[in-house]
């Protein structure tokens, strides 16, 4: 597939209930000073032409305050897939990245490096090697970790893509774990860019106690990759 370029557009995704974390919508848990969300779309603020936010209903009025000046709120849905649909319809730029705001420490290179890859091949996501070693839960075989990336976000497509491919996969009652999978559907490649060890995700109790740690360095180090 060929390249896409021109106006660009962050679509964070941040409709979700948390279960797991147990302290509400995990977009609006604290980490240091600032919650996940303000955390996510200031990495992203400069970056992209705009940046659009989907909350759960109810909680637009407080992103909004959360965010004014640099993020536009949507009301999201049900789930993550049908959120980024709802994401999607509320944009026109040509190209767009999908990032979770549960990664909130977005090095500025690794959104660099996904927009010159979907520039050059129409879709990309970020990923890091897998350092462990991967044994299959239903024959016990270990799996070679040389062919095995760890997807992270951001994730970046050509808008109308990603607009098919949702919309193929509504129509099928298809859901996937990210994006890229949904694209790989329709039979196109996603390219693979270098992501970063900052881009941890925070989805329970640990890993926010981990994203504190990560919070100090990322401070520090005046977000400089690891």
């Amino acid at each position: 597939m060929s390249g896409v370029r021109g106006r660009s557009a962050a679509l964070v995704p941040a409709a979700g209930a948390g279960t797991r974390l147990g302290r509400g919508p995990k977009a609006f848990v604290r980490l240091g000073a600032a919650t996940l969300l303000e955390h996510s779309v200031a990495a992203l603020h400069g970056a992209v032409d705009e940046v659009i936010v989907a909350v759960p209903r109810g909680y637009e009025a407080e992103a909004s305050a959360l965010v004014a000046g640099r993020a536009q709120v949507v009301t999201g849905a049900a789930t993550r897939q049908a959120t980024v649909l709802a994401l999607l319809r509320a944009t026109t730029a040509e190209v767009v990245l999908v990032h979770d705001a549960a990664r909130p420490f977005l090095p500025r290179v690794v959104v660099e490096r996904v927009l010159a890859a979907v520039a050059t091949s129409g879709a990309a996501t970020a990923a890091l090697p897998v350092a462990d070693t991967i044994v299959s839960t239903a024959d016990g075989t270990t799996l070679p970790r040389e062919d095995l990336r760890a997807v992270q976000t951001p994730q970046g497509f050509g808008r109308e893509l990603l607009l098919t491919a949702h919309e193929a996969a509504l129509a099928a009652g298809v859901e996937a774990t990210d994006d890229a999978a949904l694209v790989r559907r329709l039979g196109v490649r996603v390219s693979i860019v270098e992501g970063s060890t900052f881009l941890h995700k925070v989805t329970t109790a640990d890993d926010l106690l981990l994203g504190l740690a990560l919070l100090a360095l990322w401070q520090g180090e005046e977000q400089t990759v690891l």
